[in-house]
């Protein structure tokens, strides 16, 4: 089982390579390569999950180099579950995103560069995930970096450039910063592991480890979008495409969360910053739900949502206790799958309707009813209503925090009652405002959808030779959103390609399975958080008799 480990970093990259050499032709062929990579990807963690739970953490030694010499790639049951979710999630992303190809007729960039990207994002969360030392965990972040940021500029649009700037300053200063606390922890302890950091880092000065669990916390605050450092996101997503946002929302934030847990309960168990933590968790989830409160576009409100509910994930941590942590670990992979659908739904809205403000929408229920109940579904799970994952992740936070019992720590339980208020009546708004009701008379023309601001009537009923294909909708680049991949606007009042729907469905789907298989969930997210937190199964399948 071991030599399957490598597979989710190694595969991505060998295909992006392939697609790379292929460029533009063979575009099925290339189609095939990434769904099937992402396929073998997802089906290679579900092998990994089960076997992680029953024999322990499975190590595999790249080049035949043992610990603390070699590059260690760790399948535990955290990082096996936190595989399996986004490798799930990566596929139907995938999907979602060749069909919207496909119907836009943006044939070309898609296949040569975007989706190389995309896997080679795919291989760095992968590597993430897996890493054993944090040197290659900084490798990992660079890899998903380095395919985010085309993907978040792809198309070369005003404000996706702007957009990209911002992400690439953030991103770069937080990387060099990551450097500079490997640098430290490596002149400290004289090595990179993870498993040997954890057993040095416990004679050490205090003042060094402080110093060195300060900036790596930083690090993954930056990562993670938490507040203080939260402010470039909500600016940064909603500009990518369709695909690349949701994805982004997905996953990325929760590789900063992921190596959290890791920092907190490997590195640095029962250390001085809980309470950091939770005043960070607290503002967080406040700061973000009021954010969200006053937005009037989709993406944008759910981007604040986003920043939010990461305070939950923080909260969990902050505990340092294993109802906290498997509350965190159970809210993650919630929180990967709604965010994610979510984000599909919002890119179909702007397809149908050229727009994601709510002032510009209303009575999208009727024309457009499946889209309703897609969005429905995921924001009501967001919000927390019962029996969903959302209600059941957050009231394993309440009980964990209640069973604290410090005054802190209560707070925490109000605030995130609070904030799960507020998400409930932006959900309830936001639905409301766009699906209910009649028609807003600007959203539609005989032929369709109304364009963007700056298109031309013709072109939005599809007239032969404005811009669009007959009776299929309009093309072009106004400001109001972005539109297609490649950054062009695409509203059309054609029914949304059925793989579009179908991949939205499987993840709305996913997140209501968390439901029905609640009981073994939680109770594989509590041996997960056992296991982080007796550390001694993670240090010893890493080292061996190294030690």
């Amino acid at each position: 089982m071991e030599a399957l480990i490598p597979v989710p970093v190694v595969l991505p990259l060998l295909a992006a390579g392939l697609k790379l050499a292929i460029g533009r032709k063979l575009q099925r062929l290339q189609a095939l390569i990434s769904l099937g990579t992402l396929a073998v990807v997802l089906l290679v963690s579900l092998l990994l999950l089960p076997a992680a739970d029953r024999e322990g953490p499975l190590v595999a030694h790249a080049g035949g180099w043992g610990a603390p010499i070699g590059i260690a790639l760790v399948a535990d049951r955290l990082s096996t579950l936190m595989l399996a979710v986004s490798s799930a999630i990566t596929l139907c992303v995938m999907i979602y995103s060749l069909a919207q190809s496909r119907a836009d007729q943006e044939h070309r960039a898609p296949l040569s560069i975007f989706h190389p990207a995309y896997l080679i994002m795919v291989a760095g969360v992968s590597d993430a995930f897996l890493s054993g030392d944090l040197f290659n965990l900084f490798v990992g972040f660079e890899m998903l970096l380095g395919g985010s940021y085309v993907l978040l500029t792809f198309g070369g649009t005003e404000a996706r450039i702007r957009a990209g700037a911002t992400y690439a300053v953030v991103g770069l200063t937080a990387s060099l910063l990551f450097l500079v606390a490997i640098a430290v922890a490596y002149a400290a302890t004289g090595t990179v592991s993870m498993a040997q950091l954890a057993e040095r880092f416990s004679v050490l000065p205090q003042h060094i480890r402080l110093l060195v669990e300060l900036t790596l916390l930083l690090v993954f605050v930056v990562k993670a979008a938490i507040f203080p450092m939260s402010a470039w996101l909500p600016d940064s997503y909603p500009t990518a495409p369709t695909p690349a946002t949701a994805l982004f929302a997905g996953l990325l934030t929760k590789v900063g969360i992921y190596s959290i847990i890791r920092l907190e309960a490997l590195l640095f168990p029962g250390g001085p910053v809980s309470g950091l933590l939770m005043w960070s968790a607290l503002l967080t989830m406040l700061v973000g739900v009021l954010g969200a409160v006053a937005q009037t576009d989709i993406k944008r409100m759910l981007s604040f949502t986003l920043v939010s509910h990461i305070g939950y994930m923080v909260f969990g941590v902050a505990l340092s206790s294993v109802a906290g942590m498997a509350g965190a670990v159970f809210y993650v992979a919630h929180h990967i799958t709604v965010q994610t659908s979510l984000f599909l739904v919002t890119g179909m809205i702007e397809r149908r309707t050229g727009t994601t403000s709510l002032d510009r929408l209303g009575g999208l229920a009727g024309p457009a009813p499946a889209i309703a109940v897609l969005f429905f579904v995921p924001a009501m799970n967001l919000a927390g209503i019962p029996p969903m994952s959302g209600f059941l992740g957050k009231l394993g936070l309440v009980q964990a925090g209640i069973a604290d019992g410090r005054p802190m720590a209560l707070t925490l339980v109000a605030g995130g009652l609070l904030t799960s208020l507020l998400t409930l009546y932006v959900a309830a708004a936001t639905w409301s405002k766009a699906f209910w009701g009649a028609p807003l008379p600007e959203m539609t023309t005989e032929g369709g959808a109304v364009p963007e601001t700056g298109e031309d009537e013709a072109g939005a009923r599809g007239e032969p030779g404005a811009g669009g294909t007959a009776g299929a909708g309009s093309r072009g680049s106004g400001e109001g959103g972005t539109g297609g991949i490649t950054g062009e606007a695409v509203v059309t009042a054609v029914a949304m390609p059925v793989p579009m729907l179908a991949a939205t469905a499987a993840l709305v789907v996913l997140a209501l399975s968390y439901t029905v298989l609640a009981g073994p969930l939680s109770a594989l997210a509590e041996r997960a958080a056992g296991e982080l937190l007796a550390r001694e199964p993670y240090i010893s399948a890493v080292l061996g008799g190294e030690r």
